[in-house]
């Protein structure tokens, strides 16, 4: 992953983290969240009792063999997640919870720690971010919406079009690269892009791309 994000000085963190196949999360951006196994609801217990943060990262296929942040009792990790920080908060008599991520950073995996939590924790260097949304060239951000409302009714999803047009440039192409049913290897790529106009343009294509493979449910990135 190429890194146009600045030149602050590196800061890492301890972090929990959530491995979850095709769960995006960008900063600024939310991710509500059903936690029902008892390992990660030790990790939301964890997290709100110290200062709510969450890692969350897409585990690789075990296909792929493995990498510096595998380990034996769970699937290797890519290297770029995001940090999210515990906003809203439900927990249900049967001791489950209901959660919304708020976006805080991206992450890069430095390392994954040893511990004796049923959740894994890693070492991760935090990405600076930038303190304004990016924004799209005009161009880009009208062939996003237009191909964005094929997609849409290609599959049949009802969009509220004017509430799209309200957001922002990132709100946009970020809140489709995380409700996209696009695969995991996709959504990663999605994640790494190093800016919007890239990510836009992945989206794009992606989007092209499944319109001519009807009856096929989600988009595979060779």
């Amino acid at each position: 992953m190429s890194d146009r994000r600045g030149s602050d000085a590196v800061k890492t963190a301890r972090l929990s983290i959530f491995p979850l196949p095709g769960a995006l999360l960008f900063p600024r951006m939310h991710l509500p969240l059903h936690i029902f196994e008892p390992r990660y609801r030790a990790m939301v217990s964890d997290a709100m009792a110290r200062d709510r943060r969450i890692g969350m990262i897409q585990p690789r296929p075990r296909d792929t063999g493995a990498d510096k942040a595998g380990r034996k009792d769970g699937p290797p990790l890519f290297e770029i997640g995001c940090v999210g920080k515990i906003g809203e908060f439900e927990a249900s008599e049967d001791g489950r919870y209901n959660l919304v991520l708020e976006g805080v950073a991206l992450f890069r995996v430095v390392r994954e720690l040893d511990v004796t939590t049923p959740f894994r924790q890693i070492e991760a260097e935090l990405l600076p971010l930038a303190e304004e949304p990016e924004m799209l060239s005009l161009s880009r951000r009208s062939l996003l919406e237009t191909e964005s409302r094929a997609f849409a009714d290609a599959q049949g999803y009802a969009v509220d079009w004017d509430a799209v047009t309200r957001l922002d440039d990132e709100a946009l192409v970020n809140g489709i690269a995380q409700i996209a049913p696009f695969d995991v290897a996709a959504k990663q790529a999605l994640l790494e892009s190093p800016d919007i106009e890239d990510r836009a343009e992945l989206i794009i294509q992606l989007m092209q791309f499944f319109g001519r493979h009807d009856g096929e449910d989600s988009v595979t990135l060779q």
